[in-house]
Parts: structure tokens; C-alpha cells; sequence
């Protein structure tokens, strides 16, 4: 490859990026204005011969044949329109990693649970090939380009793809593609919702007949979408609503006809988890792992950090991490999976969600509601409306001393903001680990 690069924002995926180009034999200039130039990557690229700058001036752009763009940056920053005027291809990490990806290729995708998706699979998939056959990659964490030239011919590779790394691949073709569900989300970068939803939707728009499409039918909307694809649409259904594919029947988890388990068997609480139970079936089916296996890996998985993540008992009482739940349908979903007395700790970001939407799933479920972050009021006015108790906390941290104290023996203290956690923290991580944190020293 004789191409000169230009990567813009470095972080994990930028580097896997660089290394891959630079592998290959491109002349690879990385830009982010926030470089690290002691960061140990960035030493050892460029012994390798990458060069970085911190400039993101259009002057860049001069002898540039394509651009690899951090996902999350905006289309609209002047260095990308500018390349788009001069008709330089804009792509995402993932893109350049396609080519390497050999067929068993798995890619999930939704505005919620596709990460507990994804490495629902995973474990479903491990049952039948071995750790060692089973690659996770994407959104989730590890580049895509990290892993793929390393993909043997039996491997499986099960990526989750947010809408931000699906806007700038263009043309990926998985084996069999995952949409969990789409909701109002990231209108900021993407503008309005249908482009929210071409994007999540180019998942599948590349498929021929001989891929699958599993995709949740509980939504009329997804439903019709579901008719843009050239794949053997595979449904799944916790309503009911097909019974073509995976769906919850009198409490039970089926495919077609067979009986897989019973949704009181899941390793992890919520009726979101049982949609995505659905979804791993579906394809472990279509991989053709044993029943027997797909039921045992369902059991016996114990969810994700920061997504309903079971933190423990303490002072009898189970506490749940669900600092993932960064819209309302999450959190709504997360309460559903309770059939005991919750005291509910949520806030954040407000991006202008109402929270009254919210009402029905805090009535059945919510005993006491802790507030916090720039949402607090507009949450503490439907748990006033309620007529539970309602209390004021500086952040999740601080929370967890009242929810103890509001809370009796056997019922749940819940972290499930229903907001993004940028008002007061870096990321959802953060958030969640200095809950865990704050529980795990809290003394009576």
C-alpha cells in the first residue's frame, strides 16, 4: 500500500489503526490536539515511523488519500468538510479491518443492550468452539483492527457496532447481523433521527440472502425496517409477536418450536435481558450450538460491568450497578426486572428527556428515589406525583449512604440513572465505579 493516511483523534482505536496502516506499508500522520506525546503508543509508533501532530488545520489535508476518523468526531469539524469538498474518503478503524474478517463474522448493533448482546453471544458461541475460537471486538472495547489479521478461518468474531462506526463503514456484510432495538439517540451528531436510523440500519443494508438478519420484532417500527433487507430475517419477540424465530412464551424462552429455558433461569434480572437472551438464541441456533449449551451459557452468565451489573448483598440487601442506563427506556427496562421493593438512584445529564415517562415503571416498582445531577428535579417531580419518598444526593456516590437508609432488608438499591453522566463525570464508567466503590466502604 503506497497511501498516504491521515488519522484524526487518537485514542485506542487511532492507534490500532496506525499500527495496522503502518504494518501495511502507508505513510501514516496521525492529528488529535489533545496528544499525549509520553503516551508509550506514541513512542513506539513513531520508532515505527508514524508521525503525529497537534495541528487539525485544512493544510493537512494536502497529498492525503484517506482519512480514518475517531467515531465519536463530528462530521462537521472544518479539517472533515473540507476533505468531503475534496472528496477524500472519510472512513472509521473498523473499515480498514473488514477486509482481514473471514466469514463467521457476527455484528450487533442497537440504541440499547448491545453490549450485553454481544458478549451474551460470545458465551453461547464459547460453549460449542473453545475460548480461544471466539473473538470479541468493536464498540465494546478491543479494535477491530486489533483483531481481525489474526482471524483464522474457524474463528468466530462477534463485534458490536455503534451508529457512530456504522456511519463510516461502507459496506459491511456480516454473516448474520444483530439489531436489538432503536430509540431516539446521538440526534447531536447525527442530526435528525432518520439518519440515526440509516446508520444503524447500514448493519444489514450490504447482506445478500444467504446472511441473516435477528432483529427485535416487539416494534412496529422495527418491524417495517426489518423489510429493507436482502437477509433471511430471523425475528425475535418477548411480546409475542412472532414465534417465527426466538420468543418468550408462558414465562419461557423458545426457538421456533423448541424450548431453550425459562426466563427464571437467566443469570441476569430484566425483561431488556430477556430480549436480549432472545437475540444470543437466535444465534446460536443459526451457528448451530447444542441446546443444551446455549441454555447452560444463559445461566450461568452474570451480565456486564455497569449493566445491571449484580454488585452484591449488603447488609441484605442486593445492589445493582446500572450506570449504563443513560436514557429512560434503560432504566425503565432495568426496573422491570424486580419483583421486590426498589429504591432507585438516578440523574444526570439532561438532554431534555421527559422524565414523566418514567411514571408508570417508578409507581410498580420504586418504594424511594434518590436524586442527583442536572436531572434531579425533574425526576424528584414524578416521584412526588408517586407519593414516595424523595431525596437530594450530590452524585451516585454520595447516594448510597441514604439509599441504606431508606431501604429495609430484602429490597433492591438500584443505580439506574436514566442520564448520561457527563454533567459531573467523565463517562458512565466512572460513574459506576465510584458507586461500587461507595457501597463496597459503606458502613451502618
Amino acid at each position: 500500500m503506497d497511501k498516504h493516511v491521515l488519522i484524526i483523534g487518537f485514542a485506542r482505536s487511532g492507534a490500532a489503526a496506525a499500527n495496522l496502516l503502518q504494518n501495511e506499508g502507508a505513510q501514516v500522520i496521525v492529528s488529535d490536539p489533545k496528544l499525549d506525546s509520553t503516551d508509550k503508543k506514541v513512542m513506539t509508533l513513531k520508532e515505527k515511523g508514524v508521525q503525529f501532530t497537534t495541528d487539525q488545520s485544512v493544510a493537512l489535508l494536502n497529498d492525503i488519500d484517506l482519512i480514518v476518523k475517531n467515531p465519536g468526531i463530528p462530521y462537521t469539524i472544518p479539517i472533515l468538510t473540507a476533505a468531503e469538498e475534496r472528496h477524500i474518503p472519510i472512513v472509521v478503524e473498523v473499515a480498514l479491518a473488514q477486509k482481514y474478517i473471514q466469514e463467521n463474522w457476527i455484528a450487533v448493533t442497537g440504541s440499547n443492550g448491545k453490549t450485553t448482546t454481544t458478549e451474551m453471544i460470545a458465551s453461547v458461541l464459547r460453549t460449542q468452539t473453545g475460548d480461544g475460537h471466539v473473538l470479541v471486538a468493536g464498540n465494546i472495547g478491543t479494535p477491530v483492527s486489533e483483531v481481525a489479521p489474526k482471524m483464522l478461518k474457524d474463528d468466530v468474531l462477534v463485534t458490536e457496532l455503534s451508529s457512530f462506526q456504522l456511519t463510516g463503514m461502507p459496506a459491511p456484510k456480516p454473516r448474520i447481523a444483530v439489531l436489538t432495538n432503536i430509540f431516539a439517540s446521538h440526534l447531536n451528531f447525527h442530526g435528525t433521527r432518520e439518519n440515526y436510523v440509516a446508520a444503524k440500519m447500514n448493519i444489514t443494508k450490504h447482506q445478500t440472502a444467504a446472511d441473516f438478519f435477528v432483529v427485535n420484532y416487539d416494534n412496529e417500527e422495527w418491524r417495517h425496517l426489518a423489510e429493507q433487507t436482502n437477509a433471511t430475517i430471523v425475528p425475535f419477540s418477548r411480546k409475542g409477536v412472532s414465534e417465527a424465530g426466538a420468543y418468550l412464551k408462558n414465562g419461557s424462552l423458545y426457538y421456533k418450536e423448541e424450548f431453550i429455558i425459562a426466563a427464571d433461569e437467566l443469570g441476569v434480572p430484566g425483561t431488556h435481558n430477556i430480549e436480549n437472551a432472545l437475540a444470543a438464541i437466535a444465534v446460536g441456533k443459526l451457528m448451530r450450538v447444542e441446546t443444551t449449551n446455549i441454555a447452560g451459557a444463559l445461566r450461568s452468565f452474570s451480565g456486564v460491568e455497569h449493566r445491571l451489573q449484580f454488585i452484591g448483598n449488603f447488609y441484605d440487601r442486593p445492589v445493582y450497578n446500572d450506570s449504563k442506563a443513560t436514557d429512560i427506556e434503560a432504566t425503565e427496562m432495568a426496573l422491570s426486572g424486580f419483583n421486590v421493593p426498589v429504591i432507585l438512584l438516578a440523574g444526570g445529564l439532561d438532554r431534555g428527556d421527559d422524565q414523566m415517562r418514567l411514571l408508570s415503571a417508578m409507581k410498580q416498582h420504586v418504594k424511594g428515589l434518590i436524586v442527583f445531577g442536572e436531572t434531579a428535579e425533574k425526576l424528584a417531580a414524578v416521584g412526588k406525583k408517586i407519593g414516595i419518598p424523595v431525596l437530594y444526593a450530590k452524585d451516585a456516590p454520595s447516594a448510597v449512604k441514604p439509599a441504606f437508609e431508606l431501604s429495609e432488608a430484602g429490597e433492591v438499591i438500584l443505580l439506574s440513572p436514566a442520564a448520561a453522566s457527563w454533567d459531573q463525570f467523565p463517562n458512565f464508567e466512572t460513574r459506576g465505579n465510584l458507586f461500587v466503590d461507595a457501597v463496597k466502604k459503606f458502613k451502618f
